[in-house]
This record gives structure tokens, C-alpha cells and sequence, in this order.
């Protein structure tokens, strides 16, 4: 099929729920894409985070291949090898004692909440079920996650909206005018993704960190767009030098297919019990076997330290672009403001210049595989300059 012809089709079928890039792609290999047509695109995006490993890595298709032919589905009625093997291996990687599974990050947040406001009820009384967000986070697009997003511009036309959130800023006398006997959690983002690229401050996170294990209220990570590499440590609350009650994973671990993973500390291992919460697709054998070949590649020997030489590779780069007023963010989760304000402008020219691009808020956002070569980087900041210049 050709584009024009995808293009008819989406439009005739699918709801317009999405706002789409000018192009259909069918194939790729690394960090190049390819469409109907043939045309080939760097990209910088890895579908939002997801494809870790850039495309069809040779191992992640052999495992999941692999597992595809074995067993496809068993549902959580019965025990899963796989799954119990990925379990054990995030549980000894990251320190975390308990994991449950889920097929997104919204699922893996949803079951932190509901982890949360359990602690919060059976260890402090029937009303400790708040849970504290911040402003300019993002949280998850089901009724319940949207209500801890603290984005007025996610909100409209669904409420009534799921009770128990508030949002504070990211300093310590906006968390403490919100946090009262009856909260149970706050949850963050370590680097604010959809919210514009914002890291938060370390000074704040380590404070926020202690108040809340003073108060045992829970610190509640959402890891599902900085974890698994992406910032250069296997999980961005490392660079905090902290220890959070609860993390939530997605995007990267499944290296191309869905999961979600809410992982907490022995204290709160045994808060679920067998029917509080539960997933059909959830541990799925196939896509557990995509996410061990992703943390084996990851975690082998200087995998993550080529991530964060390559992270501050491009942020120079990009820093010294002409058009280009800011760049934030951490190892190869990276944002960047333009001095004409015209990022979504210059996201869609770059499609059609052959480099995939996003945007978040008013800024670019570059989210690369991690495997990506500096001459593939370099390969697309050219585009993304000469893109810039012409607009």
C-alpha cells in the first residue's frame, strides 16, 4: 500500500484520536525507519521512548520469536516461567523485592495508587488515601491516572474524575501545604516527560524523600519514560541518590511490544493480595521474553556508560545549534526550546526531511535508541539544523 492509501484508510476506520506525522512506516532496521515508499528516516523518537534497542535487534527478535513459537499466552491462571524469570532479574537489578505486571504505563501506575492507598487505609485508618502529584506531570490517559496528571489540558470533557489527588509545585513548602494525616503517597516524575522535559531539582528530591519516610508516606517514582537506560543509569532515581517506595516501568522494558511493571520495596510486598488486582496480557510470555533480552543487552558491561557519553553528545550538539535558545533533560531523554517557538512547525518539516522528531509541550524532545551510533546522531542533528535554518 501506499501512503495516500494508508492515509484514506486510517481516516475511514480508525477514531481520530491521534495527531499524525505525513508518513507510514513498514520497516526498520536500528535507527532507521522506512515507509510505503521507501524512504528512509533517522530516527530520534524510538516510538516514544519504546524501542530501547532501535529496530528488529537481532537478539530481541530471537527471543521473542522464539517464546512466539514456544507459547504465546497462558494467562495468569497458571505459573510462567518467563515471567518469574523476569521478576527475579528486575527485582536483583534494581533492589526492589516485589513486581507485578501489567501491559502499560498507565496499568503500572494504576496498580501504585491502588498499592498506595492500601498502605495508606490498613496502616493509618479508612481516610489516608491521598496521594500528592506534581504540576506539569503526566501520569497516564485512564480516568484514574489522568486525575493524577496534573495537566488542566488532559482534563477537559472527562470528568467526573477519580477523587483523592492534588497537585503541588516541585519545592518542599508546596509539598508540605498539601500533604496532611490523610495522604498516602507522592507520586513523581524524576524527569517531567509529556510536561515539557523537567528534571526535577535533587536538592528537592532527596528533601521530598526524607519528609516522606518521616511522615511514611510513600514516594511513588514514575519511571515509565525515564527508566530502563534511557537516562544512562538503568533507573533515573539513581542519579537522585535516593531509594523510592514504589517505581513504575514501561515504554523501553518491552523493547517494541506492551508491559507495565510497579515495583516496590519487601515492606509493601505482601499489601496486594491474590485478587485486589490483575491484568489478562499482564507477564505475557512473549513479551517477558522481549524485556529479559532488553535488560540483558542494557545491563551488559558499559552499555549504560555509551548511553550517557552519547546522552551528552547530542545535548552539546544541540546546545551549541543555531535556533536552539534551551536544552534540558538527562543522558538520552533530551528537550530543547527554539529561539522561533515554532517546535510542532519544525518536527513535521523534519518528516519530511527524513528525521523523526517529537515534540512535548513547546519544545522537541529527543528520545533516540539507545543503541543509536554517533554517526547516526550526527547523521540526523543535520537535518535537524538545516530544518531549523529554512524555517
Amino acid at each position: 500500500m501506499h501512503f495516500e492509501e494508508v492515509k484514506q484508510q486510517e481516516q475511514s476506520y480508525l477514531m481520530p484520536t491521534y495527531g499524525r506525522f505525513q508518513t507510514a512506516l513498514v520497516s526498520g532496521k536500528g535507527a532507521t525507519a522506512v515507509d510505503t515508499e521507501g524512504r528512509a528516516y533517522i530516527d530520534f523518537g524510538a516510538g516514544i521512548g519504546v524501542n530501547a534497542l532501535g529496530y528488529c535487534d537481532p537478539d530481541w527478535v530471537e527471543a521473542v520469536s522464539g517464546q512466539a513459537a514456544t507459547l504465546q499466552h497462558i494467562s495468569n491462571l497458571y505459573y510462567s516461567p518467563v515471567m518469574t524469570q523476569l521478576a527475579e532479574v528486575l527485582c536483583q537489578l534494581t533492589g526492589f523485592s516485589k513486581v507485578f505486571f501489567g501491559n502499560s504505563g498507565a496499568e503500572a501506575n494504576e496498580c501504585a495508587i491502588k498499592l498506595a492507598r492500601k498502605y495508606g487505609t490498613q496502616t493509618h485508618g479508612k481516610d489516608c488515601n491521598r496521594i500528592v502529584t506534581l504540576h506539569h506531570s503526566f501520569h497516564g490517559r485512564t480516568v484514574t491516572t489522568l486525575s493524577a496528571t496534573g495537566q488542566d489540558g488532559f482534563h477537559h470533557y472527562f470528568t467526573p474524575f477519580t477523587e483523592g489527588f492534588s497537585y503541588a509545585d516541585p519545592n518542599m513548602e508546596s509539598i508540605k501545604a498539601h500533604v496532611d494525616e490523610n495522604t498516602c503517597g507522592v507520586m513523581i516524575e524524576l524527569i517531567q516527560g509529556e510536561g515539557g522535559v523537567r528534571p526535577l531539582e535533587k536538592a528537592f528530591v532527596q528533601e521530598l524523600a526524607a519528609f516522606c519516610q518521616e511522615r511514611d508516606v510513600l514516594l511513588l517514582a514514575d519511571e515509565v519514560q525515564t527508566g530502563v537506560g534511557r537516562t544512562g543509569k538503568l533507573y533515573c532515581y539513581e542519579h537522585y541518590d535516593i531509594q523510592p517506595d514504589v517505581i513504575t516501568s514501561a515504554k523501553g522494558l518491552g523493547g517494541g511490544l506492551p508491559i507495565g511493571a510497579c515495583l516496590c520495596t519487601e515492606r509493601l510486598g505482601k499489601v496486594m493480595d491474590a485478587g485486589m488486582h490483575g491484568s489478562t496480557f499482564g507477564g505475557n510470555p512473549v513479551v517477558c521474553a522481549g524485556a529479559l533480552a532488553v535488560l540483558r543487552k542494557i545491563t551488559a558491561p558499559g552499555f549504560l556508560e555509551q548511553v550517557a557519553e552519547k546522552g551528552a553528545y547530542l545535548r552539546e550538539k544541540l546546545t551549541a545549534m543555531e535556533g536552539i535558545a534551551e536544552v534540558r533533560g538527562i543522558g538520552m531523554m533530551l528537550g530543547a526550546t527554539l529561539k522561533a517557538d515554532n517546535a510542532k512547525e519544525v518536527a513535521a518539516a523534519c518528516v519530511g526531511n527524513g528525521l523523526l522528531v517529537l515534540t512535548a509541550q513547546n519544545l522537541l524532545r529527543f528520545l533516540p535508541p539507545l543503541t543509536i551510533s554517533r554517526e547516526e546522531l550526527d547523521k540526523g542533528l543535520a537535518i535537524l539544523q538545516e530544518t531549523i535554518s529554512k524555517l
